[in-house]
């Protein structure tokens, strides 16, 4: 019986003990709606409350400045239509990147069909943007950037504090999706200079369904979903208080000990990054060699092709992916990678490995056992091999 290997934390995390306990309560006896005035909803509005303060904690925010959501995509579709919408007059014009997740291309595509322009930035063969695109891009009506802080498949982490920076200067909206960063970075909204960031728990050690979205005091943006007054009228819906409740307690474990922690990860990290380097040929490491998440591998191997990949490594025990979770369904490369200039023939052969706090040296050991050989059976059924 072949051991398992978890490899796929970029898409999804295990819920964390200590984060199911502190759930559980508001699944069984505690189901009281936050809303209503009787004792039995008290325990559930006051879990909602420190929710929200943990989360603001986090982030250096402060707990008015919290809306929950259902998850990551929904508070990037909430920040940046809300903010589109509330611009009324002053323009339609938004800049952000090539690489950026559906949950933004999709949602500024969707804009676009409603008379907005955008701007998508090229970024480097590493995957970041040039500062100075970005200024050359800003016109007169531009009413919002957005630009991911870190990027979901190759992992490189964008200068955000500059961006930020540039954005108040020219008193412009800045939204950063961050949900491949917490927990992996150290963020201050405050230093960052940002006015939406979006967060997603089941990232962190928490459970799926549940987001977050922060919005700076004073930053007027439109709701996108109506209906009853809660989340102080900003978003409808009855809360997911277990939910929240989950998702405060991952984010506050998650940002306890984070030096320590993401330490020992990029340790692991730079093991199989290097081990890959060393023992398979015409392997290509995708992203930013050192500005980029701590527990993000990713790899692109000439002459084979990524799914058939997956599979032999989930025969041996090992999870990962190719590309990004959200798309693995598709046939079509990365839109990432082709970004940063690969050929199609060389996209499709991408790896993405992502280490998570449970993971061990065993674990890296593992794969560089397993990984060579499976590379190398993949790239002699290949007519494109050389030699073949």
């Amino acid at each position: 019986m072949n051991r398992f290997v978890y490899l796929d934390n970029s898409a999804t995390t295990p819920v964390k003990p200590e984060v199911l306990d502190a759930m559980l309560p508001f699944l069984r006896e505690d189901y009281g709606n936050p809303s209503s005035i009787y004792k039995k909803a008290a325990s559930a509005e006051a879990a909602v409350a420190e929710a929200r303060s943990q989360v603001a904690a986090a982030l250096g925010a402060k707990p008015g400045e919290i809306f929950f959501t259902s998850g990551g995509s929904e508070a990037d579709n909430w920040a940046i239509k809300g903010a589109a919408l509330a611009a009324g007059k002053k323009g339609k014009h938004i800049i952000s990147t090539q690489i950026e997740h559906h949950a933004v291309l999709h949602t500024l595509q969707f804009l676009e069909k409603q008379g907005y322009r955008v701007t998508y930035l090229p970024v480097d063969a590493e995957g970041k943007i040039r500062l100075e695109e970005l200024r050359a891009a800003i016109c007169e009506d531009t009413i919002l950037i957005t630009v991911m802080m870190a990027n979901n498949e190759i992992g490189t982490v964008q200068p955000i504090d500059e961006i930020g920076k540039l954005a108040r200067e020219k008193k412009i909206l800045f939204h950063t999706d961050a949900v491949q960063a917490i927990g992996s970075l150290e963020i201050d909204v405050e230093e960052l200079g940002v006015d939406l960031l979006s967060l997603s728990a089941h990232k962190f050690g928490g459970p799926k369904g549940v987001g977050a979205l922060y919005v700076r005091s004073g930053v007027r943006i439109e709701t996108l979903i109506h209906g009853g007054g809660q989340e102080r009228g900003r978003r409808a819906g009855t809360e997911n208080v277990a939910g929240v409740a989950g998702l405060g307690k991952a984010i506050a474990l998650a940002t306890e000990h984070l030096a320590e922690k993401t330490a020992r990860i990029r340790g692991l990290r730079d093991a199989l990054i290097e081990g890959i380097s060393a023992t398979i040929p015409d392997a290509r490491l995708n992203g930013h060699r050192e500005d980029r998440l701590p527990g993000n591998v990713n790899f692109c191997f000439r002459y084979i092709e990524g799914e058939a990949l997956l599979l032999r490594l989930d025969a041996k025990g090992i999870a990962a992916s190719s590309g990004s979770a959200c798309t693995s369904g598709s046939l079509d490369p990365s839109h990432v990678l082709l970004a940063l200039g690969l050929p199609h023939e060389i996209a499709h052969g991408s790896l993405r490995l992502s280490i998570g706090e449970q993971n061990t040296q065993e674990d890296i050991d593992y794969v560089l056992e397993v990984l060579p050989g499976i590379v190398e059976t993949l790239r002699m059924m290949s007519p494109l091999y050389p030699g073949n």
